[in-house]
């Protein structure tokens, strides 16, 4: 899966993709971030962009992705998930 960083601002609901920001791969996002990341909502009209997320470092200061949703990453999630809950 594919990623961009984005910027979002939430009182005019605009997201835009951060300017220079190059693509990236989610799973190594995720791990940069020790999977501290969260899904905030849709997105249609940026590129093939389907999800908005927020991710949150070591200092808890938050950073925004742009991510190309695919069916792997609801596995993961689901595997994620069943992980946590201590069935595998």
């Amino acid at each position: 899966m594919k990623c961009i960083q984005a910027q979002f601002d939430k009182d005019n609901d605009q997201i835009t993709i951060k300017e220079g920001a190059e693509g990236e791969d989610w799973v190594k996002v995720c791990q940069k971030f020790n999977d501290d990341v969260g899904r905030l909502q849709d997105v249609a009209d940026l590129e093939d962009y389907t999800g908005l997320y927020e991710c949150f470092d070591d200092k808890n200061v938050r950073f925004f992705y742009l991510v190309k949703e695919d069916k792997s990453l609801f596995r993961m999630r689901r595997r994620r998930f069943l992980d946590n809950i201590g069935i595998s």
